[in-house]
């Protein structure tokens, strides 16, 4: 008559992690949100790293970026590889999701408490909440934080690396052997071969992300540019707290971790922000398939396999990044791969690596979603100018390289 206990539990230990956390001076409790994301994690087993598993992962690393030398001009990104548990690699991206969540949050935190305050409570507990009403901004900064730290700990049990969602959450090449043991469930290829072919994409992303400087710019400004243009449909968030039940534990699981709160509409500068984003994850994504297929080319017998496993991975997405889909109205998935790998090969034979790496050199070099529906335009009439009179040109006005946000 009480549903299922452990429903129950979890919900009233994200509750208590509520009740106990300190005031936090942005719209998000951080420290809460991390607590229940490691309680996620712990609670399906998250041991540490053994020190066996720690050297095949650096090993892994170390030789996958040998190999790259031979597919891309970019330089080592790899410096001081790593291991990660999936608590560690929640502790080591949280400044970046900080980043990302926080102007979002501000926007639903100031929602929820104006709605709260007006009519999100039950009509006998309305008479009782005159002396709480500074309190309910708070809670929901507290609610928020609570499904953050959910969607967190779901991708923490999906992820095998520090890059594998296509965004810069760290600038240390890592992976995590307890999800390189997930993603390897009913493979039936070996084990070396699955860790080297995710060591190498891993790799490849972080000699992007290291050494192209307006890309990480590029992109985490387009998720801010989405946040910017966010509006919240306060009247459907009414309808929901008017029919929770605060003494309900299923049903406030429910609602902190099922996203039924916090459903941003979408705009068309929103529109815009995704397209832009889902354009370069695209290309990020095929550039590293690309690099990465001709490195483990000869050398892993099961490369064409994983490669077409990590495709499907990344098109579908999976229920966590689902999840996160929720929490941020964003869906990480680089749509439009094949296309965007085919561009890639078809500037590597025309142009050679150093002519196809070379358009990384400035965001005006990169191509736009158009040129995806037509490479061999964007090969042949491509814009080709001179890198060093751009470099020269910011010198002289004391500019940056950094991307202004429209990729053009």
């Amino acid at each position: 008559m009480f549903g299922n206990p452990e429903q129950i539990a979890a919900a009233m230990r994200q509750f208590a992690d509520m009740l106990s956390a300190p005031p936090s001076s942005g719209p998000v409790n951080w420290d809460m949100a991390k607590n229940i994301a490691r309680h996620a994690v712990v609670a399906e087993g998250d041991p540490s790293v053994m020190e066996g598993e720690r050297r095949q992962i650096l090993d892994a690393l170390n030789l996958a970026d040998l190999w790259l030398n031979e597919t891309t001009t970019l330089p080592s990104g790899v410096d001081a590889p790593e291991a990660w548990s999936r608590s560690e690699w929640i502790e080591k991206t949280v400044p970046v999701w900080q980043k990302l969540c926080d102007p979002i949050a501000a926007r639903m935190v100031e929602t929820m408490g104006g709605t709260l305050g007006s009519a999100g409570l039950p009509a006998e507990a309305q008479s009782m909440a005159g002396p709480l009403m500074g309190m309910l901004k708070q809670m929901g900064g507290m609610m928020v934080g609570s499904q953050i730290g959910q969607a967190l700990g779901s991708l923490a049990r999906e992820v095998v690396g520090s890059t594998d969602i296509g965004l810069p959450l760290s600038g240390t090449a890592a992976l995590l052997p307890g999800g390189i043991a997930s993603f390897s469930e009913g493979l039936e290829l070996p084990a070396e071969e699955i860790r080297l072919y995710l060591a190498l994409r891993e790799a490849a992303h972080q000699r992007l992300f290291k050494h192209v400087p307006w890309l990480r710019a590029h992109l985490l400004g387009a998720v801010e540019e989405y946040a910017k243009g966010i509006t919240v449909d306060a009247s459907a968030l009414e309808e929901q707290l008017r029919g929770l039940d605060i003494n309900n534990p299923e049903q406030l699981q429910q609602a902190l971790s099922g996203g039924a709160l916090l459903k941003p509409e979408e705009t068309e500068r929103q529109k815009a922000a995704l397209a832009r984003l889902e354009t370069m994850l695209a290309l990020v994504e095929g550039w590293v398939a690309t690099v990465v297929d001709k490195a483990a080319g000869g050398k892993l017998p099961s490369a064409a396999a994983l490669a077409e496993t990590v495709r499907r991975r990344r098109a579908t997405g999976g229920p966590a990044e689902r999840t996160f889909g929720t929490l941020v109205g964003l869906e990480l998935r680089p749509r439009r791969l094949r296309e965007a790998a085919a561009l890639w090969a078809a500037l590597e034979e025309a142009r050679g690596l150093d002519g196809r790496d070379a358009v990384w050199g400035h965001p005006d070099l990169m191509p736009h979603a158009e040129d995806l529906d037509d490479p061999a335009s964007f090969v042949s009439g491509g814009v080709q100018f001179d890198l060093s009179t751009l470099e020269e040109g910011e010198k002289d006005t004391g500019e940056g390289s950094e991307d202004t946000g429209d990729g053009k």
